[in-house]
């Protein structure tokens, strides 16, 4: 499901450095090794590359990078270095520092909290804590106000069961409680965010499928029906990262290149924190759903160096 390309015979991390550093030297950047090199390494070869590059010259490769690289594709380049806690760490703080915090900029930490494995939310609520000297729940709740407050708070706190266990019986019992909740417009209910925030992922999808079959829309239809506040939208997004996580992020990458200009920062976001998870089946998602070509939008939009980078961890040789 994954978009990134590792080649079967990998470079030692010396020989990546030494690349990187050639790269680096002279006049001018030569941006197209930087991307042959990183653009095809995954996590776990990255941060050995990190930690080779500091051992061979005693810099930091991030700071490198950062000095010789500008606009869009440094911001990428970097993002795609973070050890992904780090990186979500990063993007969730970022999204609670930004002077809006509206849906777009808030549904990165549902995105943490709900499309990635309980496991990876643990780590990132960790390396949050080191970087910014406070938890992850106690930011939210100094910067985002009530009702999504207690939303966001509870997703996050949470830890899922992540093994395929199922209750029917207790699916279909669950949605009659959604679907009181949903009726009262009580959209922060303890009953509701707590069935959200601690079920798994399959126990979910399964309540979400007795919810539709018992009562005709989709539990996500429902709430937006609701109303059209924060409220709504970001509990629509909670349930799309639980039900179908390609479905989210197909919308998110359409949405940053419809209209005028382009929303580099949520494009840049879904590639590189999905090209090794299930980039595929968003570019799938995205064509089911916009009929036309995920990887066509992308190189219509962007240009230079970033637009080879996204390629690159979109699967296409460039």
């Amino acid at each position: 499901m994954a978009t990134l390309r590792v080649p079967d015979v990998v470079p030692s991390p010396r020989q990546d450095c030494e690349r990187l550093r050639k790269a680096f030297q002279g006049l001018g950047t030569d941006e197209k090794a930087v991307i042959k090199v990183l653009g095809h390494r995954n996590a776990s070869q990255r941060r050995i590359i990190g930690e080779t590059y500091q051992q061979l010259y005693n810099k930091c490769l991030i700071d490198d990078l950062n000095a010789e690289l500008s606009g869009d594709f440094r911001k990428a380049v970097i993002l795609w270095i973070y050890d992904p806690p780090e990186r979500d760490a990063r993007l969730a703080n970022e999204a609670l520092n930004s002077r809006r915090k509206g849906v777009n900029e808030l549904q990165v930490i549902v995105e943490i909290a709900c499309a990635s494995s309980p496991h990876h939310l643990i780590a990132v609520r960790q390396a949050y804590s080191i970087l910014f000297d406070s938890s992850l729940e106690e930011d939210i709740i100094s910067n985002v106000p009530m009702p999504v407050q207690k939303v966001l708070v509870s997703l996050v706190s949470s830890y899922r069961y992540d093994k395929n266990v199922v209750d029917s019986a207790i699916a279909n019992s669950e949605a009659a409680k959604l679907h009181e909740v949903i009726k009262t417009k009580k959209l922060d209910h303890d009953d509701f965010l707590s069935i959200l925030s601690t079920r798994n992922v399959f126990q979910l999808k399964e309540t979400f499928l007795h919810y539709k079959k018992n009562y005709g829309n989709s539990i996500d239809e429902d709430i937006l029906n609701c109303g059209k506040g924060n409220l709504e939208s970001i509990l629509k997004v909670a349930i799309w990262c639980i039900d179908s996580p390609e479905k989210h992020f197909a919308e998110v990458i359409r949405a940053s290149i419809v209209g005028l200009g382009t929303d580099e920062d949520s494009l840049t976001r879904v590639i590189v924190t999905r090209a090794e998870i299930d980039m595929m089946k968003v570019k799938g998602e995205y064509f089911n759903t916009n009929k036309t070509n995920l990887d066509n939008a992308v190189i219509g939009d962007t240009s230079g160096d970033y637009q080879d980078f996204l390629m690159t961890l979109l699967g296409t040789n460039v």
